[in-house]
């Protein structure tokens, strides 16, 4: 046996693939970091140019993406194999994936779509694909929400996009709307004047437009007000919830009544 011969073969094999395998380890390494860095860099250039924070995120996960299949690829080169064979390969494959899970591609095309139309954005309040809450992100496969409970909710992009989206952010000002009901025998006008006092003592309602107090029905049992009166978004709840009690208070002041079902029960002696 020829050791020589083998080593020679050997020596020849390790000095014509054993530097392009180093060569190959780098550029994907090295490509790897400097996909990072332009990714990092671009995302600085979208947040100074104000762009946004939805768009920001999406595009760097696609960019980063589209830099790192350069790298592998420029790797894969470096090794001798031809990536056109390989990209054929990776073709069919990305179609068996796609179809093994239409699902999931189908919640990054909502993502897109998302992206594009912007009917949200992340920070906004939405009741969307059957819950409600503030959106804290929008990644590829879905959307995620915090519950005013304080839970986490991940509902999957293709639901959002496919359900009714109500966006309680998008708007400065919101309308705080209320029914109320006084007996027949209260005075209507007394009534009114006294709930247009509430809310020109509530500053943070606004002028324009104009709070609007009009009896709206007849009921069995009670006449019925309607209350409107704009404010800004952020004091929505805070007005809704203090207009109720300012309303009862006020009522039992002045003795307005405010009618509740009552049954009578009357008994038959024999």
């Amino acid at each position: 046996m020829d050791i020589s011969k083998y080593n020679d073969l050997l020596i020849s094999y390790v000095s014509e693939y054993g530097l392009k395998i180093i060569a190959a380890i780098a550029i994907f390494f090295i490509g790897k970091v400097i996909a990072k860095k332009i990714t990092s860099v671009l995302k600085k250039i979208m947040v100074t140019a104000k762009v946004d924070i939805t768009l920001i995120e999406f595009l760097a996960k696609v960019i980063y993406f589209a830099l790192f299949i350069v790298v592998i690829l420029t790797a894969l080169s470096t090794l001798g194999i031809n990536t056109t064979s390989f990209l054929a390969i990776f073709g069919a494959a990305s179609l068996a994936v796609g179809l093994a899970l239409k699902d999931s591609l189908s919640n990054i095309g909502a993502a897109v779509l998302i992206i594009l139309f912007r009917p949200f954005r992340v920070g906004d309040t939405i009741d969307a694909g059957g819950s409600f809450g503030k959106v804290e992100g929008i990644n590829l496969f879905s959307t995620v929400l915090a519950t005013p409970d304080n839970k986490t909710v991940m509902i999957p992009n293709s639901s959002v996009i496919n359900s009714t989206i109500t966006n309680y952010s998008n708007k400065p000002t919101r309308r705080v709307t209320l029914s109320i009901g006084v007996g027949y025998d209260d005075d209507l006008k007394f009534v009114k004047e006294t709930l247009q006092q509430i809310i020109k003592e509530d500053e943070r309602v606004l002028k324009d437009p104009e709070p609007l107090v009009a009896v709206s029905e007849l009921a069995q049992s009670s006449v019925n007000f309607t209350f409107r009166v704009w404010v800004n978004n952020d004091d929505f709840w805070n007005v809704n919830f203090d207009m109720l009690e300012k309303i009862k208070t006020t009522f039992d002041e002045k003795g307005i009544s405010i009618p509740f079902p009552q049954i009578d029960i009357h008994t038959k002696k024999d």
